[in-house]
């Protein structure tokens, strides 16, 4: 089903319908486990789920950029830049079109 985009709210409804918890508190799960991964890449910690992929923090140094416009040469700050590499199985089922719909 190329184009649809999975929301917050449809995850939470989804660990509603199959953990069967009330809808604020799947929401409340959901908010919980996302705060968790971004604190942990704000303090430069890696985190990895298996069978998902992993998220990582990456220092960015300052180089010189250019506007495609105009061609003007502009510097772009360092930076920090947070990755994500999926793992060897979330690929796999991307690429069979495995679901897990009955989990």
């Amino acid at each position: 089903m190329p184009g649809r985009t999975i929301t917050r709210a449809d995850i939470a409804n989804a660990i509603h319908e199959k953990v069967r918890v009330p809808r604020v508190e799947a929401a409340q799960l959901l908010d919980q486990t996302i705060s968790e991964i971004v604190s942990a890449l704000e303090r430069g910690e890696s985190v990895r789920l298996s069978s998902f992929g992993a998220f990582e923090v990456r220092d960015k140094s300052q180089r010189v950029g250019r506007n495609p416009k105009t061609g003007q040469e502009v510097p772009i700050e360092e930076r920090r830049v947070v990755t994500f590499r999926a793992s060897d199985v979330l690929k796999q089922h991307v690429n069979n079109g495995s679901g897990s719909d009955d989990d």
